[in-house]
């Protein structure tokens, strides 16, 4: 028999009996469903958490030099209390590495903290604010809206100027242009030069509502009062060079703070790829657990296949008696049941798939924070593991329906 008309065959019993074939393809469809709706969400956090999340809070092809790492770093309780004993970084420490850094290499510094704003215009609440320098917004890539970022010289000067996000713009200034106006950070006024384009949020952590003011500004004083600063961000001019640059700022520290050869670092590089470390340790995770409950689904629906597909063989006795007797061999009996499981096992995993996509999508919309990603290779997969459950299922019922004596079978009721 062809194997086209194997598969009509089998559809056209799907037809006849649509209630009976839907619970046979059942655990099938959940089974898929599920691991499609697993794998598209775990998918859409491993997009966001390397163009977003790393992405807009580190920046492409950037380092920062902490003193430790805020973000994916899994410290035990002994290495936490060793960290706290590192020595603070000051802007001494950051003009030795800016001197050692190739020149034309994009630095900024950071020092950031969460501060009181006011303007006459709205209540008071907190911001985001950040005191920098240098390459802060060509390293970020913030565009603004309207006005203009602080020139050199106002970094230098330390004027009390800053730029806005656009949460902070509509909050504090509403149905207002906020540039030349006054915004109270810290209880210290500064005149409002620009808007940075709205960027969004990462995990619910919006990253419009930040205050950017010069590092030299009394922004620096009321962000880290102890003098110190948070970090030093480095942008490589290429992702080739991000490791020479690691490297050599590495050497300079070490040099500069006169670690021996067998000490450890007392400084920390903070990377996209150490931010996503963390990431990655529970992607694996997720996808375990995930995958568990769909496994679960796949062999309930494989043991409902072939206890109804061995129900089958037996009410379609007489059938395949006159197959037999009109030529039949015992492949062709063999592939028609085959094809049939398999038919039924790849329909429950086509909606199976729609449903899992559905759901996914279903997630995102109701939690931002889990978004949903299409990852095509998984369609492919779970067709794959359909047909596969259904041949599995079908291979013992096949393999009766083949073995069947012709004479024996025509005398079946």
């Amino acid at each position: 028999m062809p194997l086209l008309e194997a598969v009509r065959l089998a559809l056209q019993q799907i037809r006849v009996q649509k209630l009976k074939s839907f619970f046979t393809v059942l655990g099938v469809l959940i089974g898929v469903m599920f691991l499609i709706a697993v794998i598209s969400i775990v998918q859409g956090m491993s997009n966001y958490m390397e163009n977003d999340f790393a992405g807009k809070l580190i920046g492409g092809n950037t380092f920062t030099v902490r003193r430790f790492n805020f973000i994916g770093g899994d410290y035990s309780e002994e290495e936490w209390r060793r960290i706290q004993r590192r020595p603070r970084l000051y802007t001494a420490d950051v003009r030795v590495m800016r001197d050692a850094l190739p020149p034309g290499t994009a630095t900024a510094i950071s020092s950031q903290d969460r501060v009181w704003a006011v303007t006459p215009y709205a209540r008071r609440r907190q911001v985001d604010a950040v005191a920098t320098d240098g390459d802060f917004f060509r390293i970020k890539q913030y565009n603004l809206s309207s006005g203009r970022a602080f020139t050199p010289q106002e970094a230098d000067l330390g004027s009390q100027v800053v730029v806005i996000g656009d949460e902070v713009a509509k909050d504090f200034f509403p149905n207002l242009d906020p540039v030349g106006r006054e915004i109270r950070l810290g209880g210290m006024p500064y005149t409002v030069i620009g808007v940075i384009e709205k960027q969004g949020n990462v995990f619910g952590f919006s990253l419009d509502r930040q205050a950017v003011a010069p590092f030299n500004s009394t922004l620096r004083r009321i962000t880290n009062p102890r003098g110190d600063v948070d970090g030093l961000i480095v942008q490589a001019p290429t992702r080739e060079m991000l490791s020479d640059l690691i490297e050599v700022t590495r050497e300079t520290m070490r040099s500069h703070r006169g670690l021996g050869p067998g000490e450890e670092d007392n400084f920390s590089f903070e990377t996209s790829d150490s931010a996503l470390q963390f990431f990655d340790e529970i992607k694996g995770k997720m996808l375990v657990f995930g995958t568990a409950l769909p496994a679960i689904g796949l062999i309930v629906g494989s043991m409902v296949i072939m206890n109804i597909m061995l129900v089958a063989v037996a009410e379609r006795t007489r059938e395949i008696g006159i197959r037999k007797a009109l030529g039949a061999r015992r492949k062709d009996i063999l592939r028609q049941f085959l094809v049939e499981s398999a038919t039924l096992s790849l329909v429950g995993a086509a909606i199976g798939i729609g449903l899992g996509l559905g759901a996914a999508k279903l997630l995102a919309l109701a939690f931002p924070f889990l978004p949903a990603g299409i990852a095509p290779w998984s369609i492919g997969v779970a067709l794959v593991v359909g047909a596969g459950v259904g041949i599995v299922s079908g291979a013992y019922p096949a393999s009766r329906a083949a073995r069947l004596d012709p004479i024996t079978a025509l005398r079946a009721d």
